[in-house]
């Protein structure tokens, strides 16, 4: 006869299913270990690469070979989706994503500390080896203090928790859910400290980066070649207009590294060789003997949108490119500079434009001060006219005069163009798209950029597909500045669409032909639309 359920005798030896509230709340708590475990392993290797190599930070060097292998589509979605702030969100994304499977780590090491200390290892081992692949095994010394850190928090939360877990009646030696009572309470203390101490660790470690990606402050030589007097500009007249001049602190950035290098300009050097007469390798204090030239001159990005934010004007300051070149004798059979910054990243210019007559400089100076940090301390190349990709190379050490056949560069390895010239451009800077404004007179107004083509020689502004308006020009610095604009439309009530295009010196006319930054710059006319009440 068979026997119901309700019936049955339980088992006296049978280990009794903990509550499933209590359960979750010890599956908790464990994740919990791993997360603080790793926490604090993350926190003392920043710490040792504020201190080293800022880049070798685990977190970065995952981050900076995540960069290296996303396909340019993807990069190209980022930086339109996010615009600066794309290296923020990669770098939350790595943490999370590791902060996540230290959670696993946790639980893992519940069952089995060896289990959970494994995982951890893995992720180190992991972030060590991007270190290498960005820098050398020299950078390996804060995943091993990670490794080191993280498995003995680790081991250190496994302990206490175990140590302060009560066995159950009648099973000597097996543990309840650990998190209840008492011990729960001395493993949140355990926990909580270990937590205090990755907070202190990590902003030791911030403190000391920021100290020393602080800007340099250098006395910098008059130039041999003075820029014209710069003029003054629409800011104080027209509302919300870009400036005529970009502040050092809000020039735009744009390159592949999630850090900030801290290079010596004492022990900094640039070499030049290849095909050349002669290989010279000179200092920062030969760079500051040398004539240098000052020139005013607006930089672009290739990943700038139409309307974009990643363009800005400076002045510069720097030794002519064609002096050092001469220096070292330039061969017959170069048709590239192939540069090279302090890491290792390349770039590659053609060398024809780089040398027929436009101010092509190793730059020092950025308005008025020492190269900041983030802008390429202690030098870098500007070549007006193209775009940053093949012209701006940041932190530089080495020029290699070669060929194309001989060398490919990092962006001429994933399809990028070798030749790009930056397109003639407008940006509308007011009015923002969807605002509203008020019936009558209203000011559109941008900037607007031609380098190469002649300068900005006028805007032009169509409201709702009408005929093309004649702007009001601001002051044109030079050829190789931009130039800003503004227009008094005299507004009626209801929704208006706004676009505005450019016309440079030699009577290029912006095209409204619509391409993506891919793979030699976007193209296409600016056109938002606002609401007149």
């Amino acid at each position: 006869m068979a026997t119901s359920t309700s019936d049955r005798t339980p088992d006296p030896g049978a280990s009794p299913r903990p509550p499933r509230s209590e359960r979750i709340a010890g599956t908790a708590l464990w994740a919990g270990l791993g997360v603080v475990s790793t926490l604090l392993g993350m926190a003392a290797a920043h710490l040792v690469a504020a201190v080293t190599t800022p880049s070798s930070s685990p977190v970065l060097a995952v981050g900076s070979q995540v960069i290296d292998l996303t396909p340019t589509p993807m990069k190209e979605w980022a930086i339109r989706q996010f615009g600066t702030a794309d290296k923020i969100i990669l770098v939350g994304s790595v943490v999370l994503v590791v902060l996540v499977l230290a959670g696993v780590a946790g639980v893992l090491a519940r069952r089995r500390l060896a289990l959970g200390a494994g995982l951890l290892v893995a992720l180190v081992a992991l972030a060590a080896a991007a270190a290498v692949v960005q820098g050398s095994v020299t950078e390996l010394l804060p995943s091993l203090v990670a490794a080191v850190t993280g498995v003995a928090s680790l081991w250190w939360l496994h302990a206490k928790a175990s140590a302060t877990s009560a066995a159950e009646p009648g099973q000597p030696g097996q543990p309840r859910e650990a998190g209840t009572g008492a011990s729960r309470r001395g493993v949140l203390v355990a926990a909580g400290a270990l937590a205090a101490a990755a907070a202190v660790l990590g902003g030791a470690g911030r403190f000391i980066t920021g100290l020393r990606s602080g800007n340099v402050d250098i006395a910098l030589p008059d130039p041999a070649s003075p820029a014209d007097p710069f003029p003054q500009g629409l800011e104080g007249q027209v509302e919300g207009i870009t400036p005529l001049r970009i502040d050092n602190a809000d020039f735009y950035r744009v390159d592949t590294r999630l850090d900030t290098p801290v290079i010596d300009q004492d022990s900094w050097t640039l070499t030049i060789d290849g095909d050349v007469e002669r290989e010279i390798t000179l200092t920062f204090d030969d760079l500051l003997e040398m004539d240098l030239i000052e020139r005013d001159i607006t930089m672009t990005c290739v990943s700038n949108s139409v309307g974009g934010e990643f363009v800005g004007g400076a002045r510069w300051l720097g030794v002519r490119l064609t002096d050092l070149l001469d220096m070292a004798g330039v061969g017959d059979t170069a048709d590239q500079i192939y540069s090279t910054d302090f890491d290792g990243m390349t770039i590659s210019t053609p060398l024809d434009l780089a040398t027929d007559g436009r101010d092509a400089m190793i730059a020092i100076g950025m308005n008025g001060e020492a190269l900041p940090r983030a802008h390429g301390f202690p030098a870098r190349m500007i070549v007006p006219g193209l775009y940053g990709f093949i012209s701006a190379t940041k932190w530089i050490t080495r020029i290699t005069l070669t060929t194309y056949a001989e060398k490919s560069a990092y962006w001429t390895d994933r399809d990028w163009a070798t030749d790009a010239p930056i397109k003639v451009s407008t940006r509308i800077d007011t009015p923002n798209a969807l605002e509203e404004l008020p019936v009558g007179e209203n000011v559109i107004g941008g900037v607007a950029w031609a380098q190469q083509k002649g300068g900005v020689d006028k805007v032009q502004v169509r409201v709702d597909g009408g005929a093309w308006q004649d702007a009001e020009m601001g002051p044109s610095v030079n050829n190789d500045y931009w130039r800003q604009w503004f227009y008094r439309w005299d507004a009626s009530e209801g929704g208006h669409t706004v676009a505005a295009r450019a016309i440079s010196g030699d009577g290029t006319t912006q095209t409204p032909a619509r391409a993506m930054p891919f793979p030699e710059g976007a193209s296409g006319i600016q056109e938002l639309r606002v609401t007149v009440t």
